[in-house]
């Protein structure tokens, strides 16, 4: 497996663990819809942490 697959993979695996303890404030894990909530939850933090950068990336020209 290559680096960047690896690297790729902690990403996701990190955004997934912090999706799903998010999720888990607000539905129950054995929930039949728990997995995509916790999908559409770590999509909302990708946009939220890609909104961020580039919101620190104006803020940082001006």
């Amino acid at each position: 497996m290559p680096i960047g697959d690896a690297t790729m993979s902690i990403i996701f695996r990190i955004l997934f663990v912090l999706a799903g303890a998010i999720t888990a404030l607000f539905v129950a894990r054995d929930a039949l819809n728990f997995t995509i909530i916790q999908t559409f939850v770590a999509v909302l933090l990708v946009t939220a942490i890609v909104g961020a950068g580039s919101l620190w990336s104006l803020r940082r020209k001006t």
